[in-house]
């Protein structure tokens, strides 16, 4: 009996490790462009016989796509099926908000962005470039640790107590650390959704990058459910400029706005407040209106 099962967990072990090598071996050829196995196996640490055997198999589900000339792969056909399925699912959000990330940017002049909640990874679906010589670029469909974002903890503040337990154990403790600055236990994570809930915007200071911060805020489907948030984000120097409170609401109000798009309602919001409170805490707080207009 041991044996059996000593031997079904080697082989689940087995299981893991091809599907890393094959998801190492996407990520590799899909930041590259095009590679051949060599290049693969360098890139990726397998020997070339493993990167041909996994790349082989790629090819025949249609994940990757083979040059019968130069014999390179590329990502195939069954990858843009996946990516176009994604494209779909957020395209009500993305039509909704792109107007609203112009006037971000318009108004303060740095990167708008439009991220959705992936597990604990926040996916980029949107950004308007900001007007600066200097500033941030993000790739559309980047991912990134959403506790160490804005826009991640815009999002993570609104979700049920229960998921973000099951995201943020303290037996997973520390989080990961790219900054000095990041949260990285259970109780630090959770002493800040509280303040987002309560204030109705996030704050990034140098959290993800160091020099990069960014305030973000929620926006909500016509369930109440967060299905995303929207972000400005520039260089510490520049956006320390601005008075912290009305970047905020000026963020706030969009998401607002948005969400109203998307058929949410302040009259429903406010209804349904005990289920809100009951799921994620106290219901997010509203700046001022003075705090409002000024950022209009």
């Amino acid at each position: 009996m041991r044996a059996r099962m000593s031997g079904r967990l080697a082989e689940q072990r087995d299981r893991v490790r091809s599907i890393e090598r094959a998801l190492d071996v996407l990520e590799s050829i899909g930041t590259a462009g095009e590679l051949g196995v060599s290049e693969v196996a360098g890139r990726t640490g397998l020997v070339p016989s493993t990167a041909h055997r996994v790349m082989a198999t790629l090819a025949f589900r249609g994940y990757l796509s083979q040059d019968v000339v130069s014999g390179r792969y590329r990502l195939g056909a069954r990858v843009l099926e996946l990516a176009r399925s994604l494209d779909l699912r957020t395209a009500e959000l993305r039509g909704a908000a792109h107007s609203h990330l112009e006037r971000i940017r318009e108004v303060t002049g740095e990167s708008a962005n439009l991220v959705v909640l992936d597990g604990r990874w926040v996916v980029y679906i949107d950004q308007v470039e900001g007007s600066h010589s200097v500033r941030m670029f993000t790739e559309i469909g980047s991912t990134v640790p959403a506790h160490t974002t804005g826009s991640g903890k815009a999002i993570l503040a609104h979700r049920s107590a229960d998921e973000v337990e099951r995201l943020y154990s303290p037996d997973d403790e520390p989080f990961e650390r790219p900054t000095q600055r990041t949260l990285v236990t259970a109780a630090a994570l959770q002493e800040d959704l509280a303040r987002i809930r309560g204030r109705g915007y996030a704050l990034d200071r140098e959290e993800h990058e160091e020099g990069v911060s960014c305030v973000a805020a929620a926006v909500f489907d016509s369930t109440g459910e967060p299905v995303g948030a929207i972000s400005v984000s520039g260089p510490t120097s520049r956006i320390a400029r601005y008075d912290v409170e009305q970047l905020g609401a000026l963020l706030h109000r969009h998401a607002q706005e948005i969400s109203t798009t998307l058929g949410w309602s302040p009259d429903a919001a406010s209804g349904e407040r005990t289920a809100a409170t009951a799921r994620t805490g106290p219901a997010a707080g509203r700046p001022s209106r003075a705090a409002i207009n000024a950022t209009r």
